[in-house]
């Protein structure tokens, strides 16, 4: 199935930012403690909050494939938001907050002239390694957002998918404090002035910080249930009308409880005017087929109220309810 498709690439986009990270935060944290460079220890503080947020986001992964029980009947597809929102949490405190004290308390620190080719070394190979996870992460959104032909960027920070996007806006910021680092000393062996490594390294954590906000505010509003945006709205409405018991829509609710996967309330009009014992079948086997959707992990349909007004389908829309 395509969402199973997605989720293993989601997976392995995750096992390749965990993997670059960790290297990565080994190597950095070798070169700050030979440099004493106060933007190398932002970036080593920052590598290990991504290595420890890749572990948060392959337990969400792992977490939310677990099939819908009696307790869960819409499934356990928010654990994604929960697990991601940890790994948020853990990106501002483990990342900014300890960049941003760390370039502050340098700020006052005379800071030795040192080996800055080892700074230069760890920093380049480092930029190799985030770039080819960040391609990685943004070719899968490139490709999601192909088919709901929306722009990448649009996509990361709307889709359903908090591990995209969680892996998206790391390497993203990873690469742009790679830059701030490589400034910082750069600027500092030109000058002499240890203070632009200092300023370096709060930048990182103010780089970090911002990121971080974006994530928890962006899990928060899953978490509290995100209704789906209109083209969602629009192919669910023209899924349900699809089936031949059905004549009209007037009421349609959706929103995520997972990545890419809706709980889906209606009110429908059917079809004849049957016994009350065949409408509650024939509204059950409308659920059932909704329900053979991946993208459904749950619809609950209802009779329309009398004579109220019908939800027009202007335009079907994607195929895809998610």
């Amino acid at each position: 199935m395509a969402s199973r498709k997605r989720s293993s690439e989601s997976l392995f986009t995750v096992l390749l930012a965990f993997g670059a990270n960790l290297i990565i935060a080994i190597a950095k944290t070798v070169a700050a403690m030979i440099t004493g460079s106060a933007s190398m220890v932002a970036e080593a503080a920052h590598s290990w909050a991504d290595s420890g947020n890749e572990v948060f986001l392959i337990q969400a992964e792992r977490r939310a494939k677990r099939p819908r029980d009696a307790s869960h009947p819409s499934g356990y597809g928010r654990e994604t938001y929960v697990w991601s929102l940890f790994a948020a949490v853990g990106l501002f405190t483990a990342g900014a907050v300890v960049s941003i004290l760390h370039g502050i308390t340098a700020l006052g620190a005379d800071e030795a002239n040192t080996d800055y080719l080892i700074n230069y070394i760890v920093l380049a190979v480092a930029f190799v390694f985030e770039g080819i996870s960040f391609l990685q992460s943004f070719r899968q959104a490139r490709s999601m957002a192909a088919e709901r032909e929306t722009g990448t960027l649009e996509h990361v920070f709307r889709t359903s998918n908090p591990t995209l996007r969680a892996v998206f806006a790391e390497d993203a910021a990873a690469l742009i404090g790679l830059v701030i680092a490589f400034l910082g000393v750069l600027l500092h062996e030109l000058t002499g002035n240890a203070v632009f490594d200092a300023v370096g390294s709060i930048l990182v954590g103010v780089l970090l910080a911002v990121v971080a906000v974006v994530l928890i505010d962006r899990n928060r509003r899953f978490l509290l249930g995100e209704q789906t945006p209109d083209r969602v709205t629009r192919a669910a409405l023209a899924a349900i009308l699809r089936h031949p018991e059905v004549e009209r829509v007037t009421y349609l609710h959706l929103e995520y409880v997972g990545p890419e996967r809706v709980f889906l309330v209606a009110a429908v009009d059917l079809i004849g005017n049957d016994r009350e014992s065949d409408v509650a079948e024939d509204l059950y086997a409308v659920e059932k087929a909704l329900e053979s959707d991946e993208h459904v992990a749950e619809a609950v349909l209802t009779l329309s109220r009398r004579n109220a007004p019908a939800l027009v389908l202007d335009d079907p829309g994607t195929s895809n309810i998610a």
